[in-house]
């Protein structure tokens, strides 16, 4: 069996235009040679050849016991030879595996995207060992490798450049145009382009676990994520056959008429509808792909469409997430500055890698690994021993923490700092204030502007949750047009508050980047996670932004709503076409062939309108203008 559908669907093809041709030559002998016996052997050899796979099909189908749609039309296709309807029989096989072929096709381009992702992925890689050059298969590739690459070749892993510099096309992973200058120390991503320059790479992340490998997975087990509508319709089906075969044995036993029967049989076929949502789900999902919008199946596309809160984190959210330098103040003369980068350099929050490169920057040393063990600690900062004393180094909530007393100058430089929107790391030896650094991150282009349309959309409940000071938050927020602030936020308090709107009635979105929003991104009705943000987060979320372009979130959102009102238009065309069908059986309007032929084209009806999703145009999308952020006048004052 297995071996027979696999010949069928290898020429599927050829067994259309056969029987397409078979057809037309019995329409010209009976209608226009009046050759009525060589008509009806040309129709039942289409017949056959049409038929066999469709029948085969129902074999399987019942044998996995499913009533497909393939019985329906094989019965009244063998009730029609039984009768003498042979240019019936023969019209309604080929009208079904030519809309079958149609079909097929069409889908084919709702699948592009992942189509075209998967032939981007590189294949080769030029390996560097002992200083010679080995090409090697993609899959050999392994962590700590380097690896050289060259003008017009593509980068075959993640990973930090350790040598040389090159103009970089990385629009198939972030979707900016721009190029990007990378040098030493810099990151690149598989899939990027080198345009200009040449560099060695020591890999970090191959294959699946790359981020463009991620991109490639996510996109595929979207597909395989089914709207809710999608789910009913596929378990209405599997009532739906049956009911019209009982359905068409009730008419012949009431009217004993076979044709009308079979007729029936055929027209009731629930393509359309069975059809209608997968085809919007993978439209909807290809497009926010294309878009740089990972969405992770069609239940979430309906629950997004639905939101009517949004909750989202600052830093790395609505700001870039670079954070710089701008104050530093020390308290004491020893070399603090090198332990905290040196602790920093170990943990993974925005705020901790900008202390690091500002180090290297000034002292012209790179920050490498130490003998120093931090432990973290939740929502304030990390602790560690060194040389017998107790270090702490974090958010201000270490000053409740470690019981510190500021002193009456550094209470006026912490105020100072906080009152210019600027972040705050402290850090404490013993009890003892001895580091202030300030920090200042820059919002995201269009965060404002994004908001905005959501309110005009309807989701007027926005908050911005922070771990920030009141200060720093409000400022933020005042930047970005919002009035629903809470800040002084733990992770905990986030889900918590998170928890308490949900309760209260309200679909939660959330966006977030940082291992510390996953718990809220996890129990959101959608998370969405900014591609910029750590594994975890991009792992928990239901939706990902591969660029951290703050516009597609109003994207996404328009994606989700247009793929639900697609997916309502295309059950109602499918419903609508069998409703239509019947009242015109009813009256005489329709027979058997025409009545296949309208089945057919609603089917193509339905995934044309669908298809229509990929090509959806978004008003306000604009590219982030990739312009470095300013990097203000730092500012080191030691007592």
């Amino acid at each position: 069996m297995v071996k027979i559908q696999k010949f069928f669907t290898q020429y599927w093809n050829q067994i259309t235009i056969l029987a397409g041709i078979l057809t037309g030559l019995g329409l010209i002998g009976q209608h226009a040679l009046k050759l009525l016996l060589f008509a009806n052997i040309v129709y039942g050899l289409a017949t056959i050849i049409a038929g066999v796979p469709i029948l085969f099909k129902a074999i399987s189908a019942l044998q996995a016991r499913v009533m497909s749609i393939e019985l329906l039309v094989s019965i009244a296709v063998v009730g029609a030879v039984l009768i003498g309807e042979f240019e019936e029989s023969a019209m309604v096989t080929f009208l079904f595996i030519f809309g079958n072929f149609l079909e097929q096709r069409t889908l084919q381009r709702t699948h592009k995207a992942i189509q075209n992702l998967t032939e981007m992925q590189p294949t080769q890689a030029t390996l560097l060992v002992d200083n010679q050059e080995q090409i090697v298969d993609i899959d050999d590739v392994d962590e700590g490798d380097q690896l050289i690459v060259r003008v017009g070749d593509q980068i075959p892993v993640d990973g930090i450049i350790i040598q040389g510099d090159a103009e970089i096309d990385e629009a198939l992973i972030t979707g900016e145009s721009k190029l990007a200058h990378k040098h030493a120390n810099d990151e690149a991503f598989m899939g990027s382009i080198v345009e200009n320059g040449q560099i060695i790479i020591e890999a970090q992340k191959v294959g699946e676990d790359t981020t463009f490998g991620k991109i490639v997975e996510l996109v595929e087990d979207a597909q395989d994520n089914q709207a809710p509508v999608s789910r009913f319709i596929d378990q209405f089906a599997k009532y739906y056959t049956p009911l019209v075969l009982v359905l068409a044995i009730a008419v012949f036993a009431w009217t004993q008429d076979v044709r009308l029967a079979i007729t029936i049989l055929v027209l009731a076929c629930p393509g359309a509808l069975v059809i209608g949502a997968p085809v919007s789900n993978v439209a909807g999902i290809g497009r926010g792909a294309k878009a740089g919008i990972l969405i992770k199946g069609g239940s979430v596309v309906d629950q997004l469409a639905k939101v009517d809160t949004i909750l989202f984190d600052k830093t790395g959210t609505v700001t870039e997430g670079h954070p710089t330098v701008k104050t530093i103040k020390q308290y004491e003369k020893a070399e603090w500055l090198k332990v905290a980068a040196e602790l920093e350099k170990q943990t993974n929050h925005p705020l901790a890698r900008s202390v690091v490169d500002y180090y290297e920057r000034q002292s012209g040393l790179t920050v490498n690994s130490t003998e120093i063990i931090p432990e973290t600690v939740k929502g304030i900062g990390v602790k560690a021993r060194y040389q017998g004393q107790l270090i702490w180094i974090g958010s201000r909530r270490i000053l409740s923490e470690t019981n510190v007393q500021l002193s009456i100058e550094q209470q006026k430089d912490l105020n100072e700092i906080e009152r210019d929107g600027q972040s705050v790391i402290l850090m404490t030896v013993n009890q003892k204030l001895v580091l202030m650094i300030g920090l200042i991150d820059q919002v995201r282009n269009g965060v404002k502007e994004t908001f905005e349309q959501l309110r005009q959309a309807g989701v007027n409940n926005l908050w911005m949750l922070t771990g920030d000071n009141h200060v720093i938050a409000n400022k933020v927020a005042e930047e970005i047009g919002i009035d629903q602030v809470q800040a002084e936020m733990l992770p905990e308090d986030k889900a918590a508050f998170l928890m308490k709107l949900q309760n209260e009635g309200h679909r939660i979105l959330f966006i977030g980047d940082g291992i510390n929003d996953s718990p809220s991104i996890a129990k959101a009705d959608v998370g969405i996670a900014m591609g910029s943000g750590t594994d975890v987060a991009i792992e928990t979320s239901d939706v990902v932004l591969i660029d951290s372009d703050f516009d597609n979130v109003w994207n996404a959102r328009q994606i989700a709503k247009a793929t639900v009102n697609n997916t309502i238009q295309n059950v109602t065309i499918a419903v609508g076409t069998v409703a239509l069908l019947m009242v015109g059986l009813m009256y005489g309007w329709v027979d058997m062939a025409s009545g296949m032929f309208f089945h057919e084209a609603s089917i193509l009806i339905v995934i044309f309108n669908a298809m229509r999703l990929l090509r959806m145009k978004f008003k306000n999308k604009r590219k982030l203008d990739n312009r470095a952020i300013d990097n203000p006048s730092i500012k080191i004052d030691q007592a």
